[in-house]
């Protein structure tokens, strides 16, 4: 059982090559932390300006200190969300199995 976080992110007009590459760095850092599980960059094939981040942790608890990390700090909260109209995030958690 994991907690997946997906976040949405719509950029500035033209700044979609700005972002990219702040994430790549924080995906690389994100990916050291010892409750993270997963987290993948994916950009749009229609819209460029339209990015999806897939986060996958072991628990709830990992994320939230996932989001007190200096990278995070830095890079998504100081350089990222800057250069975004939009920003949403879905936060979920496993269900039990349903039976027939």
């Amino acid at each position: 059982m994991s907690y997946v976080v997906v976040a949405r992110y719509r950029t500035q007009e033209g700044e979609e090559n700005t972002v990219l590459p702040l994430l790549a760095t924080m995906a690389a850092a994100s990916r050291e932390e010892p409750g993270n599980l997963a987290y993948r960059v994916h950009q749009d094939t229609e819209d460029p300006r339209a990015i999806l981040l897939y986060e996958e942790y072991v628990c709830e608890a990992d994320f939230t200190v996932h989001r007190a990390t200096p990278h995070f700090q830095e890079i998504v909260l100081g350089k990222v969300v800057p250069l975004l109209d939009s920003r949403d995030l879905l936060r979920c958690a496993p269900r039990p199995e349903v039976r027939a």
